[in-house]
């Protein structure tokens, strides 16, 4: 879907949105009569520490607005660009700063929602999608943390070996199906099952004070332990030492 179509689909009521440097989108739309901020990447735009310090700057100046604007984040980027200069500038730094400014706009009452909508891979998947409380896919997104040859050549696993895991492992696998068994996903959104506008506003008004993509995980099978494993890891801490609280 093209920028300029998604952003049609979903804020009908309105919105200043506009084309930034390097294919970044900033601006505000209405969304069920409220106000909210919209950023993102257009064009699987690589992304770059230039891009990454956009939006981050975008997402702080909207922190310190203190009006807990709720914030949608557009997402068609191919992954995170790997020249020699961006690494010699540090681009795992700019990436894990675009990741926790998203993350504190959650942790500061901001309602975190990413849109994908095209490809998105690798560091750019996760300090720009991942980072936000829900992340909806649309029709054709293909999202991935690591493609199957990428993950090949790391491991040393031959590819057919890591293909005939994919099959029965979602963590294996990229793609919308396995990252939403995995509770990655929280919805996938198809433009034939109606407008995404609605639906975009029953999302923004649920809360999301906790993290429940383990539960998600659990529920549809892709992660069977991780929610378990975080309860008890969760109790181990709560569990007064030996000793605690004797007089």
């Amino acid at each position: 879907m093209a920028p300029a179509d998604l952003l049609a689909a979903l804020f009908p009521e309105g919105h200043n949105v506009t084309p930034g440097a390097e294919n970044t989108l900033l601006g505000t739309a209405i969304v069920a009569n409220e106000s909210v901020a919209v950023l993102g990447i257009t064009d699987a735009t690589p992304l770059s520490p230039e891009i990454a310090i956009t939006l981050a700057g975008f997402v702080l100046d909207i922190i310190r607005a203190g009006e807990k604007t709720p914030i949608v984040l557009l997402i068609d980027t191919a992954s995170q660009r790997m020249t020699r200069r961006d690494e010699m500038l540090g681009l795992n730094e700019y990436l894990g700063h675009l990741a926790k400014v998203i993350t504190l706009a959650g942790a500061q009452g901001h309602r975190t929602v990413g849109i994908l909508y095209g490809t998105a891979a690798a560091g750019a998947f996760i300090a720009t999608a991942l980072a936000t409380q829900t992340l909806i896919a649309l029709d054709g997104a293909h999202p991935s943390v690591m493609d199957l040859p990428s993950i090949a050549r790391v491991t040393k696993l031959p590819l057919d070996v890591l293909t005939e895991k994919a099959a029965s492992t979602p963590i294996f696998a990229p793609g919308v199906v396995p990252l939403a068994a995995m509770g990655a996903v929280a919805e996938v959104w198809a433009a034939a099952d109606g407008p995404l506008a609605p639906r975009l506003a029953t999302v923004l008004a649920t809360s999301s004070n906790q993290d429940t993509r383990d539960v998600l995980g659990a529920e549809r099978g892709g992660r069977k332990q991780a929610h378990d494993v975080a309860l008890r890891v969760a109790a181990a801490f709560l569990k007064p030492a030996s000793g605690e609280g004797a007089i």
